[in-house]
């Protein structure tokens, strides 16, 4: 990698920053397992004018999902079930379930459908939504409050709340970014016999000496705690009225009174919170296939991991929602958005690109043909804010000389 064309992210990070784009951002990028560069500027507190640094510690929202699919794939492997098992065998609160019928203008208007399976949570085909996407579901879902917030109490009590309301469409027909990776959290605590947060800390966490990564802020990492800011006026995840603000870096969750200092709820999809190195081991380990130090998998299921599991792309699978990544030339896998074809995605890739995001504007991906591991933080939401991805992407494949 050529270095002087590397030096061009650091730039292109401190332009964001000085436009008030970000408060502060870092990024670490490897090549076969060596790190070739890292960079970190602006604040990680704008109001105590603290320094955003390589330690600082970020909500990293659904970069938490990859995790969770990991733990999912571990549990497989032992043989504890298989992916086509429905979920109601673990939650019973989802049998029974009904869909809306087509073109529904009431929550009421729905018909009796199969039950999601655990593939169809993975992928994001089970008929669940999120909130902040458009449609009669999450309007529903956003009047009751159904988030898998840190404060929202126990992930057990949201997974029946959800299993309450009706599913968007029927199991495998479409795709739509969901809570479906909480409602997978709450199998691997059925399953597993412990809490979400303590499976990952004997199995995951624990074992790739991720000691930074934890639902509550570790008590070490207290004093480096970012703040979360966003440039809309209103809630920072509504993306559906999303207005932007006269300020573009407006603080709203402090690190000193953030519920994810003493976080209840375990959410699989996006409660996790560490550093940058650390996300970095955990991308490493599937870069590895499946060890780093610790085997969590096997290197057969990373790679049935990082397949594309839909019928196409995603933008053929009729998407109606909010996604962290292109849906054009897109597929998805287990946990992770995975490129078919870099031209349709329009930003410079490798076919097999294993990736997401989070809404606090996190991202990381893996290419298997430049042996790449890389790894984003900034803490501003919406993700949708700025087309940052794409050009941190073109950005290091910029610097790939040999």
């Amino acid at each position: 990698m050529d270095a002087g064309r590397l030096a061009r992210i650091g730039a292109w990070m401190d332009r964001y920053v000085d436009a008030r784009k970000y408060p502060g951002c870092s990024v670490l990028v490897a090549r076969g397992g060596k790190e070739v560069y890292h960079h970190a500027t602006g604040l990680r507190d704008i109001e105590r004018n603290l320094p955003f640094e390589r330690d600082t510690v970020a909500r990293i929202y659904s970069m938490t999902k990859p995790v969770t699919s990991v733990a999912i794939l571990m549990l497989a492997e032992r043989g504890l079930f298989h992916l086509d098992a429905p979920v109601s065998e673990f939650i019973p609160a989802f049998r029974d379930m009904t869909c809306l019928l087509p073109g529904a203008v009431d929550i009421g208007q729905v018909k009796a459908c199969a039950t999601p399976t655990l593939h169809h949570l993975l992928t994001h085909t089970s008929g669940l939504s999120y909130p902040f996407n458009p449609g009669l579901l999450p309007a529903v879902m956003n009047d009751v409050d159904i988030l898998f917030k840190p404060d929202q109490g126990s992930l057990e009590a949201m997974a029946n709340k959800v299993a309450d309301l009706p599913l968007a469409f029927e199991p495998g027909a479409r795709w739509e970014y969901s809570v479906s990776i909480d409602i997978l959290g709450r199998v691997v605590e059925v399953v597993s016999g412990k809490s979400l947060a303590e499976f990952f800390a004997d199995e995951i966490t624990g074992p790739l000496g991720m000691t930074e990564t934890a639902f509550s802020v570790v008590p070490q990492g207290r004093d480096r705690f970012a703040a979360l800011y966003t440039p809309l006026a209103g809630d920072a995840m509504a993306l559906n009225s999303a207005q932007k603000g006269a300020e573009t870096l407006r603080r709203v969750d402090d690190p000193q009174t953030s519920p994810f200092l003493e976080a209840s709820m375990h959410s699989g999809g996006g409660g996790l919170t560490g550093t940058l190195d650390d996300y970095m081991k955990f991308t490493e380990m599937l870069r590895r296939g499946g060890e780093l130090g610790a085997r969590l998998l096997s290197p057969k299921t990373v790679d049935f991991m990082r397949r594309n599991h839909l019928r196409g792309d995603i933008a053929s699978m009729g998407p109606a929602s909010f996604a962290e990544q292109p849906m054009e030339g897109m597929g998805f896998g287990l946990g992770g958005s995975v490129v078919l074809e870099p031209g349709r995605t329009r930003v410079p890739s490798s076919v097999g690109d294993f990736s997401w995001g989070g809404m606090a504007s996190t991202f990381f991906w893996t290419d298997p043909v430049l042996d790449l591991s890389v790894v984003f933080f900034t803490q501003l939401s919406p993700s949708s804010s700025y087309p940052a991805r794409a050009e941190l992407k073109a950005l290091i494949h910029g610097a790939v000389v040999a």
